[in-house]
């Protein structure tokens, strides 16, 4: 239920110029819950000029947005409102284009406070487009266009007096949207509005470009880099590193396709990979690593042997890892810390089960997120971990998509669950039992392309539902929606 204090503030902003004046005559601990039920029922207008007098230093999403003693509703697990969030962007503006005094109403307490406005944390991807909604390319955008807006304003007014405010964003680039922002955040650099970065996420972009953005980002204030789609290879991959070793708070960093360039003769290669491990041993605050789709065959002592931190999570999908690679992982100071731990794409039916069951039984005391997608796991091999995996008494998801499960095996899986009191989401097969005419073993190209019995499957989710009711579970997920479902990022974990 919401409080009496949310439904009254909702009642006030019912009229929104009425609730404009009345402003100033309102306590400042009723700003933070005006902003929300703002940004919630989308009355720009009070959103507008909420950000134009904001009484205290920070402005925070994630402060403000997320779910409250008010209102349970967690907006930062919703796609942000287009006209919310031009909102906020047009207070900013007005903030930074008010004159020194004299010409607002407003009392001079409540002016020139807000030094931080930390628009992160918005939920971006996985869901699907809406018109009314704006994504986090969206929103780069727009930031931007205020950033570039703000340095034009100020070249042709050189007597406004303004106050300067550190904008937080995630910023998302691609080849379209480069050119503009690397405008936007040479604009921020000396001006009044400083776009400051915590994630960057640089997809199919060419390597001159990611090392021209990355040069421009404030050291002090990066947490993660995220370079996807671009296909680096080590060659790439060793000149980028060193620009982004210099970002000493670096907390995560997101590689992939990182193997050895079949044109240059395999020295060079060893050369470059030596290089890009040397530059690895410079960061100090790295805690989750992803190096998907990466040749990383026998290679996987050397990457992590270089770490000066143990990692929290760690994500190897498709790397064609050997024993030896799940043997090294689970001795290693690394597997007794792991919160997220992915290995899908990687084979393990066959000599690598009992590696991947050491390192399971390593991690099992932290591990919280398990991601297992096409791992040629069938129920012998399942069953065969069972026992180790029930000892992950804090696991929240586990995702087995992919996999050649039986009805039969699920159901044991389902059973045995029940000791991990924790557990909220699995993302199973579409069971072998609702195929017609499987190959066996079934390469998971054919488990992710051939068509199931539809009867059959409707038969598998009803018993599997009442299997969880019986043991009284009903808010456990089990479902095969592999894509409706978001993985866990590590700073929510």
């Amino acid at each position: 239920m919401h409080t009496l204090v949310f439904l009254s503030t909702r009642q006030v902003l019912q009229c929104q110029p009425a609730a404009c004046q009345a402003l100033p005559l309102l306590p400042r601990e009723l700003f933070p819950l005006l902003f929300k039920v703002a940004f919630m029922d989308k009355k720009t207008v009070v959103l507008r000029e909420l950000v134009h007098t904001w009484p205290f230093p920070l402005l925070s999403f994630q402060q403000l947005l997320q779910e409250c003693a008010h209102c349970s509703r967690a907006l930062l697990q919703e796609r942000p409102s287009t006209e919310s969030m031009q909102a906020v962007i047009l207070g900013l503006t007005a903030r930074l284009h008010a004159p020194e005094a004299g010409a607002s109403t407003q009392p001079l307490c409540r002016k020139h406070t807000l030094r931080v406005l930390d628009m992160t944390g918005l939920l971006d991807d996985g869901v699907e487009q809406d018109p009314g909604t704006m994504s986090m390319w969206d929103c780069t955008a727009a930031v931007a266009r205020t950033c570039i807006a703000q340095q034009q304003g100020q070249a042709a007014e050189p007597g406004l007096a303004t106050v300067p405010v550190e904008v937080r964003v995630d910023l998302r680039v691609n080849r379209a949207s480069y050119a503009f922002l690397r405008e936007a955040l040479r604009s921020s650099v000396g001006s009044p509005l400083r776009l400051c970065c915590r994630d960057l996420r640089a997809e199919d972009l060419p390597m001159r470009n990611t090392v021209a953005l990355l040069q421009l980002l404030d050291a002090g204030c990066l947490r993660r880099v995220d370079l996807r789609f671009n296909n680096l290879g080590l060659r790439g991959l060793s000149v980028i590193i060193p620009h982004v070793a210099r970002f000493q708070h670096l907390a995560s960093l997101r590689l992939h396709y990182v193997h050895g360039d079949s044109r240059q003769p395999s020295v060079d290669g060893e050369d470059n990979f030596r290089y890009f491990l040397a530059q690895m041993g410079r960061f100090t605050c790295l805690r989750e690593l992803s190096m998907g789709s990466s040749l990383l065959s026998g290679r996987l002592d050397q990457l992590l042997s270089t770490l000066q931190s143990p990692l929290e999570s760690l994500e190897l999908a498709f790397c064609a890892l050997l024993p030896e690679d799940l043997r090294f992982l689970a001795r290693s100071s690394h597997a007794a810390h792991l919160k997220k731990l992915d290995l899908s794409g990687n084979d393990l039916s066959g000599s690598q089960l009992v590696p991947f069951q050491g390192l399971l039984q390593a991690a099992a005391a932290t591990l919280l997120h398990l991601e297992l997608t096409e791992c040629q796991l069938a129920d012998t091999q399942l069953l065969a971990t069972l026992p180790i995996l029930t000892r992950c008494a804090s696991l929240r998801y586990l995702g087995l998509y992919g996999n050649p499960l039986s009805m039969a095996g699920l159901k044991e899986l389902l059973r045995d669950s029940a000791a991990q009191a924790e557990l909220r989401t699995v993302v199973h097969p579409f069971p072998v039992d609702c195929y017609e005419g499987l190959p066996w073993p079934p390469p998971a190209s054919v488990l992710l392309e051939a068509s199931i019995n539809e009867e059959k499957f409707a038969r598998v989710e009803a018993e599997l539902h009442q299997l969880l009711l019986a043991s009284g579970r009903a808010h456990v997920l089990w479902t095969t929606d592999i894509y409706g479902r978001l993985a866990a990022d590590y700073f929510s974990l």
